[in-house]
């Protein structure tokens, strides 16, 4: 059997055919080699779309499925399981064929990206889907808080609407010219030319904030995930000063790094080269990273960390030299692009590598173009901060093919930019490619000679030794663009050796910012990216033969390139001149530019250009020349630029018009204008004003202003006079030409209108507040204030009130007044030209408070006042009237006593007794009347003092159950006629004192429900509002009958006796029995006579007559005679039983 089965598995052939399905998004596989007819594979005709819904709602996932026979479809997702059937069901709509996955209640936890298979035995289909919640509160989660000073950096300009977003712009300084398509329709930027226009403005700005802390700056490279794990970013900097601060900012607030690559965020510095990393990245390290020197920006990088997995991951390849390998993987949401790159950089799509995305962007593929044994090994596929790896192996081709092997495509754009059409391009490349394979042909088959000759050319042994390693293939010189990717390559004659790169005789390894590669017989030689410091001459030994080569990227001298770059400044009518040494090979193209347009040689325009410079002379130059310089370099290898600026002094233009009028006023004429046009390169200084009174020749100068405010006051001007204005604009260049305004007329004199009657809003005895309404004929000018006089009744003389100057609003408060006096008001309006007509006067007005009728202001006034006797007696009334009323104090209805003080005032009443007495208690009235009415007040004054104990307490039991207690009455009843007494109780049972009766106003009570046998006590307080007296007490004692007592004693015995047991072995006995006796007798447990009471293996109680015995496990040793035993004093008593434990056996 195990034979058959393993049979069966040899025979099994597994078959996993990818194909493609109509439907975006769908992976398919075919399990069998060859489907049978009318059979086929499982495919969706309509596959689930994504969904974002709220929490606590629900939502379905509907797909629609085809195959032959039925396919089986199952649902699943990437974190977790959908088996709980309160959260999730799926079903099959048979009317509308679909396939429904419902999620009920959803949570947060439930967004994911789920998948749905449909299955037969021809194959399986997969696609995917999302969901998305939003949460309404969200779990709050908590940290351990800790006290961190956070930098911010200056925050980017909000976006505001129909604007582009400032970030595009702080990226696209930074990105690479390849980069800006790509980043601009991200921000859903379409007018490129625009766009360049404003960036090449922006990135001059950011050099000339760079140029104050940073020597040099290239190299730059964008954010990117790398097959380390790693997200890395960096440039290469000389700065000026050493010490200069690098900061790294996120989202604008500073993130401390470390050199440590251990660390979260480090620095890796190798020479110029920064490299920024960021360790194991998480969906929370996505954000907008900058980079600063002291207060300068020198690098800009979005992070982006999309919510992607691979569906498919990439697989290894396999391919014979010349071939095309093919890398395909399958993404679990739509992306325009992924990174594909092996171990050293990253690859782009170009004549070796071919990158395509499908349609639904779900499948990114890479083809490796024309496979070289060099091309061996692991590539990588990166989407965010997920990656997949697979190895390519390439074979040698077998036939000794080789393919285009060795090629290189140059030039391509340089001839676009000079107009060819493609067929010439298509054959100048061909040509330029056969050129390059002769010349590869040659130079291999001298170099064989060489080493064979044993020659001293640059490759060979230069010893005569015709042993040993030899070279198949030498190193080549190089010309490279800065920023390229370089390599160079040689073979040798045998695959096992090794051998040695040096760089101008210095020993070179891959911590120099190289990459070294041995494959085999073929060594090679990489830098990333060209740097003007990569220039020298490079040279690969290997036993004893040496092979060299150059290496020389198109530079120009650093000093004359910063000399170049610093602005021409000089004066009008002089001339400007720009000189550029550089290098590079042959031949180059020199064209100059000014602000974007071509230079060409003319009257005024003069360039004169050699192998190694080129020199700009303007002739000259007007103010209108200023702008950029700027002058290009080009070979075939690349284009070199730079830039410079051009200012030309000259005095300015005039200021600019119209003039606009601020204020014509009677005494003043206030104007502005607009600050010239061109201010001739220098800041405007001063305004050199003249004035000309129209009808008049003569010109004033009115001296010059202070140019940061074109506008300009003339306080000296006559009612009704025209005059006529020149200004000019000073700088350090000169003055400009003067801009004439037309006739400005200074007001005439024309006063307002009264305004309306004041009206006296309301009056005081110390203060009258007044209102009016603004005239109606302001006299063409604005009302500035009013004039407000004052009358006194009885005078003719009006006097100002508003001393200090006029006033402002149509409201005043006239303060300066004496009570009881009459007054008449009149007010006058103020305008430019002055003060008008007066008003009518006001109605007369007294300077009194208003009327008001006498009421009391405090809301809860005692009624009724408890004083001891002896003690001071104050009453404060507190009253609102006016006029000043008339106050009355009476009491009992007639005038108070004469011992009794008052104190009137306005505002409330004083009624004061020093030494209070019994009879001043009675009832107090107050009265307060002024001509508008009156208002009165009772207040009940009792004095009292602290009552004086009753007589003795006599009792009376006449009636059982009952006492009756009489006493005498206090000395204070009769002087007091709240005065009551209350009686207390206190019996031998409770022992506690308590209250049975209060308010007695006589001198007898009845106390019931006294129990025979018990002792009673009885007290009687004197009572009143000052308190209790001192009490009285009963001397009676209620007698009680003898009682006999009675004897309990008895002797033990036993109300329930031991009971025989039989217990089996291995469980646990309870026995029990009750007993009685008093006193209570002692309980002794005995087992055959040995007594049990001190043995622990036994567990005896005894509780309220229950005695109890508890053996745990019964064993064979346990048989035998249980016995209690209890004794008192009176006598003793014994019960007895057997025990039996089953299960022992005799022998």
């Amino acid at each position: 059997l195990f034979s058959q089965r393993t049979q069966l598995v040899f025979n099994t052939v597994t078959v996993a055919i990818k194909k493609r399905s109509r439907v975006p998004g769908v992976m398919i596989t075919q399990t069998v080699e060859q489907l049978p007819p009318g059979k086929s594979t499982p495919d969706f005709t309509r596959k689930p779309i994504a969904v974002t819904v709220q929490e606590g709602k629900k939502t379905f996932f509907k797909a629609m499925v085809s195959g032959e026979p039925a396919p089986t479809v199952t649902w699943g997702r990437n974190k977790g399981e959908i088996d709980d059937p309160e959260k999730y069901k799926t079903r099959y709509d048979e009317r509308a064929r679909e396939h429904i996955l419902e999620i009920i209640n959803i949570n947060p936890d439930q967004a994911d990206t789920y998948k749905c298979f449909a299955t037969n035995e021809y194959g399986k289909a997969v696609c995917t889907t999302t969901l998305n919640v939003i949460s309404q509160g969200g779990k709050k989660a908590y940290f351990n808080m800790k006290c961190v000073v956070v930098t911010r950096k200056k925050q980017l300009p909000p976006q505001k609407e129909g604007e582009i977003d400032p970030k595009l712009w702080e990226l696209l300084i930074s990105a690479p010219k390849k980069d800006y398509e790509k980043i601009c329709l991200e921000f859903g930027v379409t007018d490129f030319r625009w766009m360049l226009k404003r960036l090449n403005q922006m990135k001059k700005e950011r050099a000339d904030e760079q140029a104050k802390v940073v020597e040099q700056l290239e190299n730059v490279k964008q954010i990117e995930v790398k097959p380390n794990g790693k997200a890395e970013f960096g440039f290469d900097m000389q700065l000026w000063d050493p010490n200069s601060a690098v900061n790294l900012y996120k989202d604008g607030v500073m993130v401390p790094y470390a050199d440590d690559e251990n660390s979260k965020h480090s620095l890796r510095k190798k020479g110029t080269n920064y490299i920024f990393s960021i360790k194991d990245p998480q969906p929370e390290d996505a954000g907008f990273y900058q980079v600063d020197v002291e207060e300068a920006n020198v690098l800009t990088t979005d992070f982006r960390v999309p919510a992607v997995e691979f569906v498919d991951k990439i697989k290894d390849a396999k391919a014979v030299e010349s071939e095309d390998a093919v890398f395909q993987c399958v993404l679990s949401t739509p992306l325009n692009r992924i990174t594909w790159s092996r171990e050293d950089s990253s690859l782009e799509h170009g004549d070796k590598y071919e990158i395509t995305v499908s349609e639904d962007k779900l499948t990114h593929t890479l083809r490796v173009k024309d496979c070289e044994i060099a091309d061996k090994g692991a590539y990588y596929a990166i989407a965010g901060i997920a990656s997949s790896r697979a190895s390519l192996m390439v074979e040698e081709d077998p036939h000794g093919r080789k393919g285009r092997k060795g090629t290189k495509t140059i030039g391509h754009d340089n001839l676009s930019n000079q107009g060819l059409d493609k067929a010439k391009i298509s054959k100048e490349k061909d040509d330029l490619e056969a050129v390059n394979r002769a010349l590869a042909e040659k130079k291999a088959a001298n170099t064989l000679g060489d080493a064979k000759d044993g020659g001293d050319g640059r490759d060979g042994l230069g010893a005569g030794d015709d042993r040993g390693v030899q070279f198949v293939s030498g190193l080549s010189d190089t010309n490279a663009n800065i920023g390229e990717r370089v390599e160079m390559s040689c073979k040798l004659s045998s695959e096992t050796s090794e051998g040695h790169w040096y760089k101008n005789g210095k020993l070179l390894t891959n911590e120099d910012g190289v990459t070294i590669i041995k494959d085999g017989a073929f060594h090679r030689l990489i830098v990333d990216c060209c740097k003007k410091d990569d220039a020298a001459v490079y040279r690969f030994e290997a036993e004893g033969r040496k092979s060299e080569a150059t290496l020389n990227p198109p530079k120009m001298d650093p000093d004359a390139l910063g000399n170049f770059t610093k602005p021409v400044i000089i004066k009008a009518g002089e001339n400007a001149e720009w000189k550029l040494p550089f290098s590079g090979q042959a031949p180059m193209t020199i064209q100059w530019y000014k602000n974007d347009d071509e230079l060409l040689p003319a009257l005024n325009v003069k360039i004169e250009t050699s192998d190694s410079e080129s020199q700009l002379r303007l002739i000259k130059c007007q103010r209108k020349d200023s702008g950029e310089v700027k002058i290009k370099i080009k070979n075939e290898f690349g284009t070199t630029e730079a830039i410079s600026k051009l200012i030309v002094l000259d005095k300015p233009t005039p200021p600019q018009g119209p003039v606009d009028i601020m204020e014509s006023a009677v005494t003043s004429v206030e104007f502005k204008w607009k600050p010239p046009k061109d201010n001739g390169g220098c800041p405007i200084a001063n305004y050199i004003i003249e004035r000309q009174q129209v009808g008049r020749n003569k010109w004033t100068s009115l001296g010059e202003i202070p140019g940061n405010s074109p506008s300009f006051k003339d306080s000296d001007v006559d009612p009704g006079r025209r005059y006529c204005y020149r200004i000019r604009a000073k700088t350090a260049e000169g003055i400009s030409d003067y801009l004439q305004t037309e006739d400005i007329p200074a007001g005439v004199l024309r006063y307002p209108g009264p305004p309306a009657v004041p009206k006296v809003v309301s009056a005081f005895k110390d203060c009258i507040n007044l209102a009016w309404s603004p005239p109606c004929d302001t006299g063409g000018t604005k009302i500035v204030g009013y004039n407000l006089e004052k009358n006194k009744k009885g005078t003719n003389y009006w006097s100002l009130v508003n001393q200090k100057g006029p006033i402002t609003d149509t409201k005043y408060a006239v303060k300066d007044v004496f009570e009881g006096a009459a007054y008449e008001f009149r007010v006058s309006a103020v305008n430019l030209s002055g003060a008008g007509d007066p008003s009518i006067p006001c109605d007369t007005v007294i300077a009194r408070d208003p009327m008001i009728k006498p009421r009391f202001k405090d809301r809860n006034m005692k009624t009724f006042v408890v004083v001891k006797s002896g003690n001071t007696v104050r009453l404060n009334i507190n009253f609102e009237a006016s006029p000043m009323p008339e106050i009355f104090w009476l009491k009992d209805g007639i005038p108070v006593p004469k011992h009794v003080t008052i104190t009137n005032s306005d505002k409330g009443s004083q009624l004061l007794i020093p030494t209070s007495e019994r009879t001043d208690t009675g009832i107090y009235t107050i009265t307060v009347k002024n001509m508008v009415g009156q208002e009165s007040f009772n207040v009940e004054i009792r004095v009292t003092d602290d009552p004086k104990p009753p007589g003795p307490v006599e009792l009376e039991q006449n009636i059982p159950g009952t006492v009756t207690l009489s006493w005498t009455p206090s000395p204070d009843e009769k002087r007091d006629d709240r005065l009551h007494y209350m009686v207390s109780k206190r019996d031998s049972f409770k022992r506690t004192w308590r209250t049975v009766a209060d308010n007695l106003f006589n001198n007898k009570f009845t106390v019931v429900n006294i129990l025979p046998g018990r002792q009673y006590h009885f007290r009687v307080f004197a009572k009143n509002d000052m308190g209790l007296s001192p009490h009285s007490e009963s001397p009676f004692q209620v007698n009680r009958p003898e009682i006999k007592h009675r004897i309990f004693d008895s002797p033990p015995s036993f109300i329930v006796p031991l009971k025989r047991r039989t217990a089996p072995q291995g469980y646990e006995c309870y026995m029990s029995c009750a007993i009685k006796g008093d006193p209570a007798p002692r309980v002794t447990w005995y087992w055959n006579n040995i007594s049990l009471n001190t043995n622990t293996n036994y567990h005896i109680t005894n509780v309220c007559g229950v005695c109890s015995l508890l053996i745990l496990r019964v064993g064979p040793k346990d048989n035998g005679e249980y016995k209690v035993a209890i004794q008192n004093k009176l006598g003793t008593a014994e019960s007895s039983m057997m025990l039996n434990v089953r299960g022992i056996h005799k022998v």
